[in-house]
């Protein structure tokens, strides 16, 4: 009796255990036949699994199955690897400069729809140029919008010249071309030379931009000048505002500038949106160099070469002179298809290369009384030799055909070989001191050493000799000592270039 009592007193403690703790009591121990019939739940089958369990794999996926071979079958690849066959792709994808997008960008997209004409002149000339000036651009690493810069300086147009006296496709005015090594004298303009210019061109860009760094700014301070940008913006600074392009106050010149740039950029990238047939253009080079360059006429180098004159004149627009001077000229310019022609037939001609001369007037002499002499009209003499027409006094230089049976091919050069406004000089002496040189001279005086050499029938000097130089002649002035006023028109530039 004692045993079942012990055990029904244990059973009893452990359910009130039990009731204190929360947990269902543990299983009495009982005898192995007390067990079999009614087994006891443990503990740990009691504990529920824990909330954030999940399976470890995903149900089957029993949709149904398509197996996708080929994903972009229908979609357009550019492997830019390989060069683009058309240059206005090529320029496309340099594009780098932040666009602008504002009402004045809208008004010259407008302005040029609608003049499809003018357009169309201004594309069909950069035809010539552009290769060369993209190839440039990306040796440097410099945005291709810029070989549009020129749409909006001078418009292809290699002859562009401004009251500014601002010349060539790329616009420098005479003493920057000079901080930039293009040579000017009445032979050559640098200014006007495609590969020089453009050269110059990008190295001002680059040094404005590595300046400012921001485009924008560069391309502000090419059109108003560095000085006048950097004024601009440290009054911005002054007085607490932003110094970016769009927050300076600048002439409206420059407002318009990069505006006009944002415009053609807007309708090479997308032609046909603007209703504008671009037409192909071969991303080969159009031009290349010959750099063994003889005195010639500009006539028979065109001749040899198989080609108009007014295209060769197109490619070295540079030269100021029926004749090519080798000593003045770094290069011959000729189509990339003309350049073997041109060597052929140079070999070939057994003939003078020059049928021009240099005339030095004498004391009595009238350019009436020269061009007579000469055979030709005195509109021809004026043409050859840049002089405006209605100036009357004489040069102390000037070409004329070497006989009278040269003249009649004068009226087969292009009107628009003769540069727009003619340089006057004057002629001044210089006393040579010890230590001078034909050539210290001519860096002094900003001459050629050939044109030093030639003025004087000399190419030796000794201290006290008194040596002829021309120079540039100095502006008039009106009676009050103010220049005299411009005339009437648009004025093309005013930066300082």
């Amino acid at each position: 009796m004692e045993k079942p009592l012990l055990r029904i007193l244990l059973a009893l403690a452990a359910l009130a255990l039990a009731g204190c703790t929360g947990l269902k009591p543990a299983a009495v121990a009982t005898p192995p036949s007390e067990s079999a019939a009614a087994p006891a739940p443990t503990l740990e089958a009691q504990v529920p699994p824990a909330a954030d369990t999940f399976p470890t794999e995903p149900p089957p996926f029993d949709g149904e199955k398509v197996e996708i071979k080929d994903p972009l079958r229908k979609l357009p690849t550019i492997d830019r690897t390989v060069p683009p066959d058309d240059l206005w792709e090529r320029i496309r994808r340099g594009f780098a400069i932040q666009d602008l997008d504002n009402k004045l960008v809208d008004d010259k997209v407008a302005y040029y729809k609608a003049q499809p004409e003018y357009l169309q002149r201004v594309f069909n000339r950069s035809r010539l140029y552009l290769y060369h000036i993209v190839d440039e651009l990306e040796k440097r690493g410099m945005p291709t919008e810029i070989a549009l810069l020129p749409m909006v300086e001078s418009a292809f147009n290699p002859m562009a010249y401004s009251r500014a006296h601002a010349s060539g496709l790329w616009q420098f005015i005479p003493g920057t071309g000079k901080r930039y090594d293009l040579n000017q004298n009445w032979w050559y303009d640098g200014r006007r030379d495609i590969v020089d210019s453009t050269a110059a061109a990008l190295e001002y860009l680059t040094r404005l931009y590595e300046m400012h760094g921001d485009w924008q700014l560069a391309l502000a301070s090419y059109n108003w000048g560095e000085n006048a940008v950097a004024r601009a913006i440290a009054r911005n600074k002054a007085a607490g505002l932003p110094t970016d392009y769009a927050h300076l106050k600048m002439p409206a010149e420059t407002r318009h500038y990069i505006p006009k740039l944002q415009a053609l950029k807007n309708i090479i990238r997308d032609p046909k949106a603007f209703g504008i047939d671009l037409g192909p253009l071969p991303n080969t080079p159009y031009f290349t160099t010959y750099d063994d360059v003889r005195d010639i006429d500009v006539q028979l180098a065109a001749k040899l070469a198989e080609m108009p004159v007014e295209e060769f004149i197109a490619l070295n627009p540079g030269f100021s002179r029926p004749l090519i001077r080798a000593a003045n000229t770094p290069r011959i310019v000729l189509p990339a298809d003309k350049i073997d022609v041109f060597r052929e037939n140079l070999e070939k001609h057994d003939k003078s290369l020059v049928s021009w001369k240099t005339y030095h007037p004498r004391k009595g002499d009238t350019l009436e009384s020269i061009a007579k002499k000469h055979g030709l009209s005195l509109a021809q003499l004026k043409e050859v030799n840049g002089i405006s027409p209605r100036t009357r006094s004489v040069p102390s230089l000037l070409v004329v055909p070497s006989n009278i049976a040269d003249a009649r091919e004068v009226r087969k050069l292009p009107i628009m070989y003769a540069p727009p406004i003619p340089v006057r000089t004057r002629r001044v002496y210089h006393t040579v001191r010890s230590g001078d040189t034909m050539y210290s001279i001519s860096r002094r005086y900003g001459v050629a050493v050939e044109d030093l050499q030639r003025w004087n029938g000399t190419d030796r000097i000794r201290p006290g000799q008194k040596v002829a130089v021309e120079v540039r002649a100095s502006t008039r002035k009106s009676a009050k000592g103010k220049p005299k006023s411009q005339p009437k028109g648009k004025v093309y530039k005013k930066a300082d270039r």
